[in-house]
């Protein structure tokens, strides 16, 4: 395995034409040609920023830097139709270390039979 990824190709599901494709980009590069994962990338950013996830703050000296990567995904309605498009910015937490980067963690999960 080289580590690199191919993006996932997938049926156009247009009936303009049936030899387009649409595909899920892998890098910030490829969605920016986008003008549909542009507004999904300003959407989420804008949210993060609204709710309080996250602040920019200057890093100490001794600190390891937790990288963030874009996660691009195109959802489909029932009729096989393009949905919306959707951006997420993930943290690379594969690179915290446990006592080092974090002292714990949180992750509610909620039953649906509680809601």
């Amino acid at each position: 395995m080289t580590g690199k990824l191919k993006p996932r190709i997938l049926p156009s599901l247009s009936a303009s034409t049936s030899s387009s494709l649409l595909f899920e980009p892998t890098s910030y590069n490829q969605a920016a040609k986008n003008p549909q994962l542009l507004k999904a990338m300003n959407e989420e950013f804008d949210a993060l920023i609204q709710n309080n996830t996250w602040s920019l703050v200057p890093p100490p000296s001794n600190a390891n830097i937790i990288g963030s990567k874009w996660v691009f995904r195109i959802k489909y309605s029932s009729d096989d139709s393009v949905d919306h498009y959707k951006a997420c910015l993930v943290a690379q937490g594969y690179s915290q270390q446990p006592g080092v980067d974090f002292s714990e963690t949180f992750a509610p999960v909620v039953k649906l039979s509680t809601v």
